[in-house]
């Protein structure tokens, strides 16, 4: 019985995270702009968008390099500091090794409230990758980073935009940014006006800041 509990959870997950794959895919496509359409100036602009949003603490304080020690900035807080209770995301990067994210933060599409409670996302919490280390490094370093396959997870310039549209279609953590309960800071702008700056950025051929 217990069998065919999990394997009607596993199958049912996995016809959301198609299904999930279907919509995103279809999003993207109305998103993705003619490449060479944008010029690289307004590709910069669009870029100092993004750049402020990456770098926003609700975007980068999970991005952490290989110590895997997250980051936090708790409601009525705006500047980042060590995740309190000496919490590792171990080599797991989900703390399996230690205390596990789950223990707070709950996999819920449920609003994220109320403050001071830990922040939900529709999928499972974790961190980064360590090769998408973005916590403590220049806008220009990051911006190297998301137009190189080897370090964002061997996507072109459509395929950031339809990993925007992916996670969104979960609930993920990239759209609950905006939507992290009262009292928490936001990164600017919408999770609307950042896919359409990653479609123009991309239009542009990915421009860096020099």
């Amino acid at each position: 019985m217990k069998r065919s509990l999990i394997a009607v959870v596993f199958a049912a997950s996995a016809v959301a995270a198609l299904t999930g794959i279907v919509v995103a895919k279809d999003e993207t496509a109305k998103d993705v702009l003619r490449t060479a359409s944008v010029s690289r100036a307004e590709g910069l602009e669009a870029w100092k968008r993004i750049e402020a949003v990456v770098t926003h603490p609700r975007c980068a304080n999970c991005h952490v390099d290989a110590k895997a020690i997250p980051i936090w900035t708790p409601a009525g807080e705006t500047r980042p500091r060590v995740h309190g209770m000496n919490i590792h995301g171990g080599e797991s990067r989900i703390g399996a090794e230690a205390i596990p994210c789950s223990t707070c933060h709950m996999t819920s599409t449920q609003a994220n409230e109320p403050a001071p409670s830990p922040p939900r996302a529709g999928i499972d919490w974790q961190l980064a990758p360590v090769a998408f280390i973005w916590f403590g490094k220049s806008g220009a370093e990051i911006c190297a980073q998301l137009k190189d396959p080897k370090r964002n997870g061997g996507r072109d310039a459509a395929g950031l935009v339809d990993h925007l549209r992916h996670d969104a279609s979960l609930n993920g953590f990239i759209p609950r940014g905006w939507a992290p309960g009262a009292g928490r800071s936001t990164p600017p702008g919408t999770f609307e006006d950042h896919v359409k700056d990653m479609a123009m950025w991309g239009a542009a051929g990915q421009p860096c800041p020099n």
